[in-house]
């Protein structure tokens, strides 16, 4: 038997809180079941593209019951391991194959939002090794909007970059953001300058702990500073929070954190 959280969490902020599909050592299912009755949503970290690494249709089913056992809706993290910008179109055009299969699978559950990687791996960042790499993503983009996904649902995430670099793609395409305020924070980008740019795109806040270079950890790691700034974003903010930590431990010390820095109490 896994330990449960101490409380429920359900409804009580203007935004739905919820958590990642990876708290307990167990599969899709498992954690849902364990997790259901203490948050809003869950986010389904789909992170490898493998068909052993997805779940398989009967799961899909079992997530689907649950949702409505438990009043709750989910989020999707697309792969991480399929690039629309590679060189090879190939390798483009197979991103694209995996990242609609994914979304053909994970459809019944009805997600708030599908969150993509557009991953910056060019070594160095030359004007023009920035400009061929964003023609590459856009044509991409396109080849995959064209497969019949809403767009909408697509949140681009912050990752090591300007989210600027990508602006032009989320305007003529209509995708959403996925503010990572933890990736935002270990790079070094000021968080209220893109929210404030971003908030009307913003359809999920990926919220973690950031300490000495290292992320995803419990928020109780944030620094009174950083704490201020976060609460400042999610009192003007009324999607998606999602505790982007993996472990019943940094789950169990991020939430209670949560609870009191919204009432204005002292951790």
């Amino acid at each position: 038997m896994y330990p449960a959280l101490p409380k429920s969490y359900k409804g009580l902020y203007p935004f739905k809180i919820g958590t990642t599909s990876f708290i307990y050592p167990a599969g899709y299912a498992q954690n849902v079941a364990m997790l259901g009755p203490y948050v809003d949503e869950i986010e389904l970290l789909l992170f490898e593209s493998a068909p052993d690494s997805l779940p398989s249709n009967q799961e899909i089913r079992k997530l689907l019951s649950l949702s409505k056992e438990f009043d709750l809706t989910y989020n999707i993290h697309l792969p991480t391991d399929v690039s629309l910008s590679d060189p090879e179109s190939s390798i483009r055009h197979a991103a694209v194959e995996t990242l609609k299969k994914v979304m053909d699978l994970t459809g019944s559950l009805s997600p708030s939002t599908c969150t993509l990687h557009l991953s910056y791996d060019e070594k160095g960042s030359e004007t023009d090794r920035i400009k061929k790499w964003q023609e590459r993503l856009y044509l991409s983009v396109g080849q995959f909007v064209a497969t019949g996904i809403n767009a909408e649902t697509i949140s681009v995430e912050t990752l090591t970059y300007p989210i600027e670099w990508v602006e032009h793609i989320l305007n003529d395409f209509n995708l959403s953001v996925c503010m990572d305020i933890g990736h935002l924070m270990l790079y070094g980008f000021d968080m209220e300058t893109v929210f404030s740019r971003f908030c009307h795109r913003t359809s999920i806040i990926h919220l973690h702990g950031v300490e000495n270079h290292k992320d995803h950890l419990p928020l109780n790691r944030l620094s009174t500073e950083k704490s201020k700034i976060v609460m400042g974003i999610l009192k003007r903010f009324k999607g998606v929070v999602s505790l982007e930590v993996f472990s019943y431990p940094h789950l169990k010390d991020s939430l209670p954190f949560l609870e009191k820095l919204w009432n204005n109490r002292s951790p």
